[in-house]
């Protein structure tokens, strides 16, 4: 990992009362950056004062927001003291900091703007149902970017000074989508982003403080919804026609042809007017999105 004097490398954890592993995590990371900031999201245990005692600079957020806005305080104060680059990796030890140079030097010495940590094979403890659940975002988040993703809900990564400018000001998501939300932005701004293998620890430590069920709806929820935001017509407005479609002929089934109801008339009728108006409300939204941002274009 070759980087001149002047260039200044920060890292960030975002942790959430993770006094048990954060001070091992700090000092590990230390001999690699020239900071490390701690984002504590409101813990209620001792995260603040063992990071502090370690030697990190520690930001406190009175309340849980969540990772997504721990991650943007850390961009935040990356860009306010000018760091040339930035890694953030998780406070609650699954990540080995002994990989942060190489995660860097993908970034410093090969001419990428993000290098993002690739959990794979035997390398890592990675559960079989975190590998299924990992596998389907992997896909749908692909679908956000236009190219295939092989580990994009990793958060052990490293971003130039230009990929860190580009994505921050564009994230939104307070939750755990922000890895995604990071792929999605990187590609929409062309950044170059590139793999690189690491290790993953997951027996005897407590890795995730949401329900996972909850945390890959979560996530999953998020990136249909800038896939149909991008493309409206297609994933918002079709659909509302093939509902409204439904319904159409739900109800002409049900007065033309009693005889083959399976169900009760009234029942039909409920049915059919829930297709009609979910269908039409979609029809309208995902035209509405499909012109606002042409007629916000011409404004401009």
């Amino acid at each position: 990992m070759k980087k001149t004097a002047h260039q200044r490398t920060l890292a960030v954890i975002p942790c959430c009362n993770e006094e048990v592993t954060v001070a091992n995590v700090i000092l590990k990371t230390k001999r690699f950056v020239n900071e490390v900031v701690v984002i504590d999201d409101g813990s209620t245990d001792e995260t603040k004062k063992i990071a502090k005692e370690a030697g990190a600079t520690v930001i406190a957020h009175r309340k849980n927001r969540g990772k997504g806005a721990a991650i943007r305080t850390g961009f935040k104060y990356a860009l306010d003291n000018d760091f040339d680059y930035v890694v953030t990796i998780d406070g609650d030890g699954q990540h080995n900091p002994l990989e942060i140079p190489a995660l860097l030097d993908n970034v410093i010495n090969n001419g990428n703007d993000i290098s993002i940590g690739y959990r794979v094979g035997n390398n890592t403890e990675m559960p079989m149902w975190r590998r299924v659940g990992k596998r389907v975002l992997d896909y749908t988040t692909s679908m956000g970017t236009g190219g295939f993703v092989t580990d994009s809900q990793c958060g052990f990564r490293a971003f130039n000074k230009k990929a860190v400018k580009a994505i921050a000001p564009k994230l939104r998501g307070d939750a755990f989508s922000v890895e995604s939300e990071q792929l999605i932005k990187a590609h929409e701004s062309g950044l170059k982003v590139v793999n690189t293998n690491v290790t993953c620890k997951y027996k005897n430590l407590d890795t995730s403080k949401k329900n996972p069920a909850s945390h890959g709806l979560s996530v999953l929820g998020y990136i249909i919804w800038v896939i149909a935001e991008r493309r409206p017509l297609l994933f918002i407005t079709l659909p509302g026609f093939l509902s409204v479609l439904s319904g159409f002929f739900l109800g002409l089934a049900t007065f033309l042809y009693p005889q083959y109801n399976f169900i009760t008339k009234t029942t039909n009728t409920i049915i059919t007017s829930i297709l009609i108006i979910i269908g039409a409300f979609a029809m309208f939204t995902g035209l509405l999105l499909h012109v606002l941002p042409r007629l916000l274009k011409r404004l401009d």
